[in-house]
Order: structure tokens, then C-alpha cells, then sequence
């Protein structure tokens, strides 16, 4: 099964090997990282080599069949070994949804063949994995199709953190709606966040807006009041990482303080994710896990120290913006508009149906 050409793909899965684009080191190197157990999978995912809701779900996806491929035993042992793996896996990183939905997929249809060879357990695991990786591009091109209409000619947008190509399996999420602008030749300009502490806005997003030849501005995290009471933005758009049932949206720290900006200032702040990031369980906000990260990315930039020795730290990776801040999610089944706890029930049919 072959994957639709896309800007930028993150990973890729070739001669039982799952290779990630390392993106500690973008912009200035692109260096590939060799995945071929699992251990190395949760590694990765748990240091940041690959990031981005959508992306740690693919890599997971992967990451399970890296983690019985040499199993060897009854089918028995082997539904022990998988489930085993999978919750290994799950340990990686709390907050973002894509992970456990695409471990849950695979166990799911494993469920379904219980009686099967072990060996032909295996190829299904890497076949859901593949399918996975597909679905996710072409959902992310749905969601840019749907976000474009919501911009019009000459539209100056804010993004925060870095929800596109390399946050997926290539297309993106947020970044997906100014891609489909561009492919239909649409004017349009976009402020970029740097997104401390990890400036995945500075390193990624900017890399990969300039990479597209998309106009784009680099901002301070600090700078957007300023820039919104002075009438430059027009609209923001975010990814996000988990959604409640309510319509909250935990996504990159940082993102309900632009909420709040961009409602005083009458600007329409949208959230673009994928059905797999709606949390079935999570009621409210208040369910969302909330991922800390540790002290050293506050007090190190790339290495260098800033802050004092052993200064103390709180460095939580997410935030949760309400649904009342948010103008709507944009999903590969439309745009969702509140009330979001009627609205999401379809996104909800659609994760059921899966």
C-alpha cells in the first residue's frame, strides 16, 4: 500500500525498519533515526525525535509490530507478548490521543483472529500500521479542504507549536489548511508562535512554511496581543493533542493564552485534528492528562544554559483551552460548531465505526 506524496513525511517503514526524521535537529540538520525494536520506538517518542499527535500514533503503530515480529511460541503466548507491547508503548508520552488510538485499532483487529497463525498474525499487525499511516494522510488533506473555506482572500493567521507535515504523516493538521490554501492559490500570510520552551513554531513550522515558499513571520510568543489590538490577525489556527467530549482541546502549552487573546479580541481561534484525537472517555478538560516535561528544556536552549543551576521548575507540555474560546474544530468530517457536545456525536459514530 503506497502513501500519497505529501510536503514533508516525518517517518517512514522499509526493510523491517521504521525511520524517523529527528526533529531535535531541525532546522540546521536533517538526520534520520533507525528504529527496529520497540525500546527504541518508546525512546523516540518519549524524547521528542518524532512529535506531533497524529505522527506518535503512526510511529506506535509501527512501534507494535517492531516489538513481536521475532516473537516465537503458541498464539496464546503471543496475544500475552502483543497486549504487553502495546502498553509498553502507551507509557511513552500521556497526552496526546493518536497514541492509544492506534494501539487500540491494531489489538482490536488482532481480537478478531485470535485462532490465526502467529505468523500471519504479524503481517496484520504491519498491514493495520500501514493503513494507519494512509488514513492519516488522507484525512489530514480533509481537513485542509475544510479549513480552507473558512479564509478568505488575504486572511494573516497565527499558528502555534508546529501542527503540519512534520506533526503527521506528512500533510499536517493546522499546517494542512494553509497547504490547501496554497493549492488553491489563495493569498494568504501566517504569523508563527516560536512555541517555547521546545520552539517547535521557530525550528518547524517556520522550516516548514518557508520550505513551501508559504509568506510567514516569526513571532515571540509574547508579541500576539500586540500584533491582534493592532488589527493584523485575522483567524488562528491550532492542532491539537487530545479532545474532550465538551469540545476542550489540550494542545501545546501556550495555546489557551492565544485562545484567551484572540477571544478579547474578537478573532476566530479554530482547532484542526483528526477524529482519532477525540478522547470517547474524556467528558471535559478536567480528564485530559496533562504531560510534564522535564526542568532542563526550561532552563537549556539547544544545550546552552540561561537559567541558574538547580532553579527550580514547572514545565507542563499542554494546556486545555475551553470550548467556549474555541470558533470550531475542524475535523475530515467538517468544520464542528458549537454546541460541540451535540456536534462531536458524529465524530464519535465515526471512531465507533472504525
Amino acid at each position: 500500500m503506497k502513501t500519497p506524496k505529501v510536503p514533508f513525511a516525518p517517518l517512514y517503514f522499509k526493510n523491517e525498519t521504521l525511520y524517523l526524521l529527528d526533529q531535535r535537529k531541525l532546522p540546521t540538520r536533517e538526520v534520520w533515526v533507525p528504529c527496529r525494536t520497540s525500546v527504541a520506538v518508546w525512546r523516540a517518542i518519549r524524547t521528542m525525535v518524532v512529535r506531533g499527535a497524529p505522527a506518535i500514533g503512526v510511529t506506535a503503530g509501527y512501534g507494535l509490530y517492531l516489538g513481536v515480529r521475532k516473537f516465537r511460541g503458541t498464539p496464546a503466548g503471543f496475544q500475552k507478548k502483543l497486549f504487553a507491547e502495546a502498553r509498553y508503548l502507551d507509557s511513552s508520552r500521556p497526552t496526546a490521543r493518536n497514541l492509544a488510538y492506534a494501539l487500540e485499532r491494531i489489538l482490536n483487529k488482532v481480537s478478531l483472529h485470535q485462532a490465526k497463525h502467529v505468523e500471519h498474525l504479524k503481517k496484520m499487525i504491519l498491514e493495520e500500521a500501514v493503513r494507519i499511516h494512509l488514513d492519516d494522510v488522507l484525512i489530514c488533506r480533509r481537513i485542509g479542504r475544510f479549513g480552507a473555506g473558512l479564509f478568505k482572500r488575504g486572511s494573516r493567521i497565527l499558528t502555534h507549536c508546529n501542527a503540519g507535515g512534520l506533526a503527521t504523516s506528512g500533510y499536517g493538521t493546522a499546517l494542512a489548511v494553509f497547504y490547501a490554501l496554497k493549492e488553491k492559490r489563495i493569498p494568504f500570510s501566517v504569523y508563527v508562535d516560536e512555541t517555547r520552551p521546545l520552539l517547535q513554531g521557530a525550528r518547524l513550522t517556520a522550516w516548514e512554511l518557508m520550505k513551501s515558499k508559504i509568506p510567514c513571520t516569526l513571532i515571540c510568543d509574547n508579541m500576539a496581543a500586540s500584533l491582534m489590538r493592532a488589527g493584523k490577525i485575522d483567524g488562528v489556527v491550532v492542532g491539537a493533542d487530545r479532545i474532550a467530549m465538551n469540545g476542550d482541546t489540550a494542545n501545546k502549552i501556550g495555546t489557551y493564552g492565544v485562545a484567551v487573546l484572540a477571544h478579547h479580541h474578537g478573532i476566530p481561534l479554530y482547532i484542526a485534528a483528526p477524529s482519532t484525537t477525540f478522547d470517547l472517555k474524556a467528558k471535559t478538560g478536567k480528564d485530559i492528562p496533562i504531560e510534564e516535561r522535564p526542568s532542563h528544556e526550561i532552563s537549556h536552549v539547544q544545550g546552552k544554559q540561561l537559567a541558574p543551576t538547580n532553579m527550580k521548575t514547572f514545565n507542563p507540555s499542554f494546556d486545555v483551552t475551553p470550548h467556549a474560546l474555541i470558533r470550531g474544530i475542524v475535523t475530515e468530517a467538517g468544520v464542528l460548531k458549537a454546541p460541540f457536545n451535540r456536534s462531536i456525536r458524529k465524530v464519535a459514530v465515526l471512531l465507533k465505526g472504525k
